[in-house]
């Protein structure tokens, strides 16, 4: 890996379109003193207290832990950028200035901002997170406000002359098939047919849009595969939710019911690849072969928002080195593994030594 580190210099990738400011929170179980308090340690503990406050009331405390960058477009451009690679950003970033929270990324990265971010209190906790979002803002990522506030020749640069783009969150952005048709019938006939060039799309939790939507989402993205190698990211609640739209009718709980779920969700679907990553292993279906590796399961996390984004960034980091699916696989479970015990994006020499260590 860090022979590579050369070649990853020479990368460009252009991610998008959201952008959130992120609270992360403990909640308070009890309170000791002023400065000490236990926290209530699982999504469980939480939805048992509120179940006792039905016909009644209840105080939560809420802790905030810190405030940083959210949204999977900007938390992965950050973790790509991390690598060395030459990144753009497109996105609710803060308009006409960038919000502070961006202001490590913009100088990581080519930042071009279109309106400003939601926000988001992540509630974390040992057994997952409750993100809590305030996303009106994020009606402004429209086709009309791209090309006037960024300019449709300048997209098409960016989209010709990156290796890979990212285009997330499209449960939250309701105008994201559009500018998707957009992109299809405007930008992409403009490009340089080369598959080589890839395309990754991450839907985040989908559980909002019904399955009519869901379905629209996926036609889109398979006509991606003309112009693009196309990839496709689930995290495993986000599977069971697009294998539901589309049919599925087996078992979903463990290793080998995902590994089926992908292989059955990838036939329904013409793209180069299908990757769902559970917390604990991650599973990649493509038309030669479905491929399954063990991941670095943290216990007790330092922070677990933004975990996904980070696999989709070494998986992504993979598949630029030209990897096979397992090693792409490895990789993002790795960058997954070290943000969540480290708190930081790690560099290219800091995957290598953990993955040397695991």
């Amino acid at each position: 890996m860090r022979e590579r580190a050369q070649t990853v210099s020479a990368l460009t990738v252009t991610i998008g379109l959201d952008g959130f400011v992120d609270a992360i929170v403990t909640v308070v179980d009890k309170r000791e003193s002023v400065d000490r308090f236990t926290r209530l340690p699982t999504i469980t503990d939480l939805s048992a207290r509120i179940a006792r406050a039905a016909g009644k009331s209840s105080n939560i405390e809420l802790v905030v832990d810190r405030v940083k960058l959210g949204g999977n477009g900007p938390i992965m451009a950050n973790a790509v950028a991390a690598f060395g690679i030459q990144v753009n950003c497109i996105g609710c970033l803060g308009f006409p200035q960038v919000h502070p929270a961006f202001a490590e990324l913009a100088s990581r990265a080519r930042v071009f901002s279109i309106a400003d971010p939601g926000l988001t209190d992540a509630l974390e906790f040992d057994d997952g997170k409750l993100m809590l979002g305030k996303q009106q803002t994020l009606k402004n990522v429209n086709w009309q406000n791209l090309v006037e506030r960024i300019g449709k020749e300048t997209l098409i640069t960016m989209f010709a002359g990156s290796n890979l783009i990212a285009l997330q969150n499209w449960s939250m952005l309701p105008l994201m098939n559009e500018i998707w048709e957009h992109v299809l019938a405007e930008i992409c006939p403009r490009l340089p047919t080369d598959k080589s060039r890839l395309l990754f799309f991450d839907l985040a939790d989908p559980e909002k849009r019904d399955a009519r939507d869901i379905r629209r989402a996926l036609e889109l993205i398979s006509q991606f595969q003309k112009f693009f190698s196309v990839y496709l990211g689930l995290n495993e609640k986000e599977s069971t939710e697009i294998g539901a739209a589309l049919g599925f009718k087996g078992i979903t709980d463990g290793e080998a019911a995902i590994r089926g779920l992908t292989e059955f969700i990838l036939g329904k679907i013409n793209i180069a690849g299908l990757v769902v990553h559970p917390r604990a292993y991650a599973v990649a279906a493509a038309p030669g072969g479905t491929s399954l590796v063990a991941g670095p399961f943290a216990e007790k996390p330092l922070i677990s928002t933004g975990a996904g984004d980070h696999f989709n960034a070494g998986f992504c980091l993979g598949k630029l080195l030209q990897a096979d699916n397992e090693t792409a696989l490895q990789l993002g479970v790795a960058t997954s593994g070290f943000y969540v015990r480290a708190a930081k994006s790690p560099s290219i020499t800091e995957l290598a030594d953990f993955l040397h260590s695991l």
